[in-house]
């Protein structure tokens, strides 16, 4: 039995939520992570919180192809950030039967970022969802030590963990040393992709790399291997996987199929690869 897997929006970022449901459906994806908040003015977001059309036509989707929604994206945790408002998109996650929000640390106020972080998780609490802190090495915290240590600020919530992303992991030079005694509810999921071994210099080639280049799993140079027998057992694998000259002359679903493909056979090589992707259940609050 193979394990189950999740289609980050990223990888598919042109469809619609409603479109990449069919799509992950249609290349062998079980579950998806829909991004309702947009990341860049450049980069669109498909905010269902406030598009009641668009919300039916999404759960919609996800009736008829029996797939489910396993995160909603992208929370950027600015120094500005009203908690509150994002109350709305709490619910819309709720009514998606999404399981966690994914935060991004973009506030130079560590104590301020903290204190936030911990607001969406009581947030986030009260609709049934946990929250991840993703960490990337162009931001303030920028890599797996420091987000753990955000999360021990913050009082460690129940329901608030953080996010492993493959490429940030190892751009950041975090170490697998850092995942040592992390169990799931630290760390209840993990993106997956690949890459060359070494990135880019600047933060332009980084960006770019990180949001429009990566590679399938097993494509490139990433220690992939070592880093999935590191994390916690059976947690969940999304595939953000952005690939933007594959997608303009292959098609966006031609990436994600041999994104899945690619993974499969990634996982085909370790030992217990047929652990089940864990259900949408309601986190700890």
């Amino acid at each position: 039995m193979a394990r189950d897997l999740a289609l980050a929006h990223l990888t598919t970022i042109t469809l619609s939520p409603p479109e990449m449901i069919r799509v992950a459906a249609r290349t062998g994806f079980q579950a998806v992570g829909l991004r309702l908040i947009r990341v860049t003015p450049t980069s669109p977001g498909y905010p269902l919180m406030d598009d009641p059309a668009s919300m039916r036509a999404t759960r919609s989707a996800l009736r008829e192809t029996g797939r489910r929604v396993h995160d909603i994206e992208f929370v950027k945790i600015e120094p500005g950030l009203d908690v509150s408002s994002l109350e709305s998109f709490c619910a819309a996650g709720a009514a998606l039967g999404a399981s966690r929000i994914i935060a991004a640390p973009y506030d130079p106020d560590l104590g301020r970022l903290a204190d936030r972080y911990a607001a969406l998780c009581a947030l986030a609490a009260g609709y049934g969802l946990g929250v991840v802190l993703e960490f990337f090495p162009w931001t303030v915290v920028p890599g797996l030590a420091d987000a753990l240590e955000i999360r021990r600020r913050a009082g460690a919530p129940a329901n608030g963990g953080v996010l492993v992303d493959a490429l940030h992991f190892y751009r950041s030079g975090s170490r697998l040393a850092d995942l040592d005694g992390q169990d799931a509810s630290v760390l209840p999921f993990l993106h997956l992709c690949d890459g060359p071994a070494r990135g880019g210099d600047t933060l332009q080639e980084r960006l770019l790399e990180a949001r429009a280049e990566r590679l399938a799993p097993g494509d490139g140079a990433l220690a992939l291997r070592a880093l999935i027998e590191k994390m916690p057992v059976g947690i969940p694998i999304s595939l953000e996987v952005p690939m933007d000259r594959m997608t303009a002359e292959c098609g966006v679903e031609a990436v994600a199929r041999h994104v899945h493909q690619a993974t499969i056979h990634l996982l085909g090589s370790l030992d217990g690869s047929s652990r089940p992707f864990a259900p949408n259940s309601t986190p700890t609050s």
